[in-house]
């Protein structure tokens, strides 16, 4: 499905000064770009069709790619990440000839291509992909034997891109309106992949092979292939768009500890249809699987590896004893149903809409079971592993994200804009408001930092520059004279101007509206200021301005 493409302009202020040292390949604009080998068609199915071979760990089968002619042209892009090969290219029964440059196959179409038809090819391809190394954050494929003779098999490719394991339009701008995943596996083995099971095909060769339909559309790197020796169990999830089947998939040897942690997704589902609005996948259900990794997003199909322990592994993130209250793996990556497969990025420079967002569900989640302390409490407790050490925001066109930062000063900057709306059920109504405006989409960032200012009823736009293009924390300067309390923010992008809340003396909480520019506040309350904790905001009195 093609989106409304609006062109990512590079920023050349000084917000990405820390970007600029870094040099780009070919190759990386090749991965990160549109280019005209990709903007003229829009992809609109696929159907991929894989067999892994743990003997020797290599796979082999073919994508077939449906698609609408936009623009004529007879040279079509399609990713697939080396030591992969394409072995041949079909359309319409004919062989087609095809140019390897880096991990981008540039492939010469001899049927014209006339706008507005439909068209598919299939593009075969085998090889020995990409182990993974540290998933999910170094991706690939992983083979894990299960000390039965087995061998599990786990794919993870965020960053990385799903050509590691398959040939695809790799850039995020470009979505299928739905998908087929076909998997074939030993017939003692299982394979859970997204969205539903149409069939399971029984071979010749004491294979079967597992149909799964995607009825929505789904982003490249949340496509997964888990095969495995499973136990599976359902339920059925009363939301609010009625009934949506939950399925559950664990080893054997983990079944008894599985269904006692896994009864924190209805709860889960329950917290964010709250928070953000329906669940975005009915027709798909929604999974959750047994991985030998940690666990990641993929759309309908979460994968679960955090050893059934609750925080992460049995850590609090945020050291105040609200993050052991709940399993990370499984409030976190399910957030990610909303903020990464709902609203997806289409450029990954904009990597802060998953993961800010997904960060701050754990907040809210928090909240919604131990109350507004609570949930303020973690996200504040966080901010202990804040960085600051490059812009959240990468660079454009060359497959960049930002500072890791993303995660817990995006947590942070969304639970200051909160305070700045200073109306909870009008934020709430924003999220919500968000996966309804954006449902199914790509979008940039800054159509979601539009949307935020345009419903708070405030341009906050300078409070994302503060907090996504640069590294300083704001610091709310003040000085006390005999009957006035002067005050400005220091330490800021130019034009900024959030209001903050503080306490004067012994006075009543209040808000301040600071510029760059001294203010002055008649006052004889005290000569004690405060700031309230969740603006992510230093304080610091200063000499009195003349």
């Amino acid at each position: 499905m093609l989106r409304a493409i609006i062109c990512c302009l590079l920023l050349t202020s000084t917000f990405h000064v820390f970007a600029q040292d870094k040099k780009f390949t070919r190759a990386d604009t090749l991965r990160g770009s549109i280019t005209s080998q990709r903007a003229w068609w829009d992809l609109t199915y696929y159907h991929l069709n894989v067999t892994p071979n743990a003997k020797d760990s290599t796979i082999s089968g073919s994508t077939r790619i449906y698609y609408k002619v936009l623009q004529p042209n007879q040279s079509i892009q399609v990713d697939l990440q080396e030591p992969l090969q394409i072995s041949k290219v079909v359309q319409d029964g004919e062989s087609l000839e095809y140019k390897r440059d880096g991990n981008a196959f540039f492939i010469t179409l001899k049927k014209k291509q006339e706008p507005g038809k439909s068209e598919n090819l299939e593009v075969f391809y085998s090889g020995k992909p990409r182990l993974a190394k540290r998933p999910p954050w170094d991706g690939g494929i992983q083979w894990v034997p299960d000390g039965k003779g087995n061998t599990m098999i786990a794919t993870s490719c965020q960053g990385l891109g799903s050509s590691v394991w398959w040939p695809c339009k790799d850039h995020m701008y470009d979505e299928p309106d739905s998908m087929q995943i076909s998997i074939t596996v030993p017939k003692n083995m299982t394979n859970v992949s997204n969205g539903n099971l149409r069939s399971v095909v029984e071979n010749n060769d004491n294979t079967h092979t597992f149909n799964w339909v995607v009825k929505n559309p789904i982003n490249n790197y949340g496509v997964n292939m888990n095969v495995a020796e499973y136990v599976s169990w359902k339920e059925i999830y009363k939301g609010e768009k009625g009934d949506l089947n939950v399925s559950y998939y664990a080893l054997p040897a983990n079944v008894g500890k599985a269904k006692e942690q896994f009864k924190q997704v209805p709860q889960m589902l329950k917290a964010f249809e709250h928070w953000f609005g329906p669940y975005p996948f009915y027709e798909d259900g929604y999974k959750l699987v047994e991985v030998p990794y940690l666990g990641m997003e993929h759309q309908s199909s979460v994968t679960y590896g955090n050893q059934y322990k609750m925080g992460y592994l049995g850590r609090d993130l945020s050291n105040t004893g609200w993050g052991l209250k709940w399993d990370f793996i499984i409030i976190h990556e399910s957030g990610h149903e909303w903020f990464a497969n709902n609203i997806t990025y289409k450029d990954a420079a904009d990597m802060w809409v998953h993961e800010g967002f997904t960060n701050y569900s754990e907040n809210l989640y928090t909240e919604y079971y131990f109350g507004k302390e609570a949930g303020s409490a973690y996200v504040i407790g966080t901010r202990a592993l804040i960085a600051n050490d490059a812009p959240i925001v990468g660079v454009y066109g060359v497959n960049e994200s930002g500072s890791k930062d993303m995660y817990y000063k995006g947590g942070n900057m969304l639970h200051t804009i909160r305070q700045i709306v200073n109306d909870d059920e009008k934020w709430r109504q924003i999220l919500r408001g968000l996966n309804k405006t954006f449902y199914h989409q790509t979008v940039d960032g800054s159509q979601i930092e539009a949307y935020v200012s345009e419903k708070a009823g405030r341009n906050i736009s300078k409070v994302f520059d503060q907090y996504l293009r640069d590294t300083r924390i704001p610091v709310l300067e003040y000085a006390f004279g005999s009957k006035s309390l002067q005050y400005r923010w220091a330490n800021v992008v130019e034009g900024f101007d959030m209001p903050v809340k503080v306490k004067i003396g012994s006075g009543k909480d209040e808000f301040l509206y600071p510029t760059t520019e001294w203010k002055v506040l008649k006052t004889k309350v005290g000569k004690t200021l405060s700031v309230d904790p969740n603006f992510y905001v230093e304080s610091k009195e200063a000499k009195q301005a003349s």
